[in-house]
């Protein structure tokens, strides 16, 4: 070879090298696939070669920067309208960076805790609304689950991804619902930028300054004092739990060897717990670890004789299944599916046969949950509730308190999962998120404040005006009360109702579609359609749109009438009529759900039908009325006031008691 040829070969084998090892970085969310924001100025940014001029050639249009000493640029680009698909070509002294498959729509942020967070695969009906998402026009981008104290700029990971049945059963399921419905009424791209967390209390997404601290340094200073105070908390439950013996090593499988499972293991100390249920909720509230369960139960031989399932409900957050010894099943992480496991010929024996299941939890809720119908044993003769007490025995025992994970940390989520997106024009907000707030009294009222702070910080900062931002209330949840009561969960309701002062403002209220038992209901559907409403009247103009169901707007004292047979009652006004006020399912008209109470203070469950525009309520118990309360219960499972357009009445109260 020439010496010509050595050193030309040489030299471009450098500008290859060059080209291999590009400097042109962009932010995550600027990629294939991406939607930007139509109708609002675009400001983009990245890194490029030092002092080099940068241009971008975006839906027919040039636009030129240059690059700092160190790299970086941003160069604004002027509002668009909807369109696409576009292809973003960048280019520096160096190299060109081509982004293809670019829409121009609208952005959503999806945020909250597990019930945004909850996929598509796990809603009703998740097999066919997969096979139906088939919409390449709704792009989603999933926000990694990370946290700081200090802010922070970037995201870990992330990256658009087009719906499609192979995509779309990761989407958040709330989000989905929602875009579709946008999708069908406005015809405009969408892009939902989901970030949330499951367990996630609301301090975590707000920053330090709105939460009243002078800075992170002072919020660090708190924290550490606060952990302290925790961790000594924990050690005592710990200690006070097994008499200073805590079990660090899970003595259950020795040498890879499940023993705990074995058919014929001693659990004659063993303690008992009632399944399906979070252990936090049966007196195990601060344990974090590995919990063993085993329950023991008897088949005929036809029973035995061929194959089965076994299912358990769903567990927090991993497991491990042996029936007689046999492992027949296991999940690592999965919180939020259901367990089925099939079981092979052979391993059920006619007599007696024990199940046995090694639960590791990680952090927050702990152990089963879900419907007592989702625990069960199915064979070939009929099916067994597995439902009711088990015997169990914590394996590994580690301190959890609630509030010290990162999903419970004022600003930790903030600060790396939200900062980081709010340099990107969006539409406005979907938020589902409360839960981890309604544990108590003091935690549901002080919501209030912090909800509407949160949203006015948000707004500020993303510096694209009072978007829309809309919000679903608390679904109904827990065993209904037998009588009037005072739990905490009405409590947050109202507090996030009251952040309907706040402009473009909307709630979906979903006391109707929620689960006793399960606080993850899987109807997403509706809860999409009811937020997907609020954009229509507040993002898309729908001025005529009935996009929320009644709510309370005054009370009128009605003095008992000689010869009417109804004492003094009160008299409730509504605004949200929509077509007017229905009784839904009651054939004969009658309102359910209603508490009265007089100067006492004592609620009563009361009548009330709905005369005009107005809903009367009373009780004969109470002679002279001064308050009312509507679905003031976690779970106000019969309240049926509605509007004719199928939207329920907001829960209120009267009084402030």
């Amino acid at each position: 070879m020439s010496k010509f040829l050595s050193t030309f070969t040489l030299l471009m084998m450098l500008l290859q090298t060059d080209a291999l090892f590009g400097q042109i970085k962009l932010p995550r969310l600027l990629g294939n696939n991406a939607v930007l924001q139509r109708d609002l100025r675009l400001p983009l940014r990245g890194q490029a070669a030092k002092k080099s001029k940068v241009s971008i050639v975006f839906a027919g249009s040039s636009y030129e920067t240059r690059s700092d000493k160190d790299g970086n640029w941003a160069i604004e680009l002027p509002p668009l309208a909807a369109g696409g698909p576009f292809q973003m070509r960048i280019r520096d002294k160096n190299e060109i960076l081509i982004l293809d498959n670019i829409l121009v729509g609208d952005i959503w942020v999806c945020s909250g805790q597990s019930n945004m967070e909850w996929v598509l695969r796990e809603a009703n009906n998740a097999e066919s609304e997969i096979a139906a998402a088939n919409d390449p026009m709704i792009r989603h981008f999933y926000v990694e689950h990370t946290a700081s104290l200090r802010p922070i700029d970037t995201l870990k990971s992330g990256s658009w991804n087009v719906c499609s049945p192979a995509t779309a059963g990761d989407f958040t399921a709330v989000g989905y619902f929602f875009a579709k419905h946008l999708r069908e009424k406005t015809g405009v791209p969408i892009g939902l930028l989901h970030s949330s967390w499951g367990g996630s209390r609301i301090e975590p997404w707000m920053d330090a300054v709105t939460l009243g601290f002078k800075d992170a340094s002072d919020l660090e200073l708190y924290l550490g004092q606060r952990l302290a105070l925790q961790k000594a908390r924990i050690d005592e439950f710990l200690n006070n739990k097994f008499g200073g013996q805590i079990p660090l090593e899970d003595k259950g499988i020795q040498n890879g060897k499940a023993v705990w499972a074995a058919p014929d293991f001693n659990d004659g100390d063993w303690q008992t717990m009632s399944l399906p249920g979070l252990w936090e909720g049966q007196s195990w509230e601060m344990l974090d670890g590995i919990v063993w369960f085993r329950k023991e139960i008897t088949l005929t031989e036809a029973e035995a004789a061929q194959a089965a399932t076994l299912g358990l409900a769903m567990i927090d957050d991993s497991d491990e299944a042996w029936i007689n010894g046999v492992r027949v099943g296991g999940m690592q992480l999965k919180y939020n599916v259901i367990r089925s496991y099939e079981i092979p010929t052979g391993v059920l024996r006619a007599g007696k046969n024990v199940i046995a299941v090694r639960v590791e939890d990680t952090g927050y809720g702990g152990g089963f949950h879900g419907k007592a119908e989702l625990l069960y044993l199915r064979t070939s003769a009929g099916e067994m509730s597995l439902a009711g007490n088990w015997k169990m025995k914590v394996g590994k025992a580690l301190g959890s308190l609630p509030g010290a994970n990162d999903n419970q940390l004022p600003t930790k989520l903030y600060n790396a999962m939200i900062k980081p997106i709010q340099w990107f024009p969006i539409k406005g907000v979907i938020w589902y998120q409360g839960e981890s707030n309604a544990d108590n009294a003091a935690d549901a009222v002080a919501y209030q404040t912090l909800f509407q702070k949160m949203i006015t910080q948000w707004r500020q900062q993303w510096g694209v005006g009072d978007f829309p931002f809309l919000f679903a209330q608390l679904a109904n949840y827990h065993a209904p009360e037998p009588e009037p009561g005072n739990a905490s969960w009405p409590l947050l309701r109202e507090g996030q109702s009251a952040a309907l002062s706040l402009p473009n403002t909307a709630q979906a209220v979903i006391i109707d579609i929620g689960d006793a038992s399960d606080i993850h209901p899987r109807n997403k559907q509706d809860v999409g359609y009811r937020l997907a409403l609020g954009a229509r009247r507040f993002a898309y103009g729908e001025k005529e749109i009935v996009y929320s169901g009644p709510t309370f707007r005054g009370m009128i004292v009605d003095q008992a009438k000689e010869g009417s047979g109804r004492p003094a009652s009160l008299r409730m006004q509504f605004n949200n009529q929509g077509s007017g006020l229905i009784a839904k399912g009651d054939r004969y008209g009658y309102l359910r759900g209603f508490a009265i109470a007089g100067a006492d203070r004592k609620f009563v469950w009361a009548k009330a039908v709905i005369e005009g525009n107005d809903v009367v309520v009373w009780s004969e118990k109470v002679p002279i009325p001064v308050a009312v309360r509507y679905a003031w219960a976690d779970n106000p499972d019969d309240a049926n006031l509605f509007n004719v357009e199928g939207l329920p009445a907001c829960p209120f109260r009267t009084d402030k008691w």
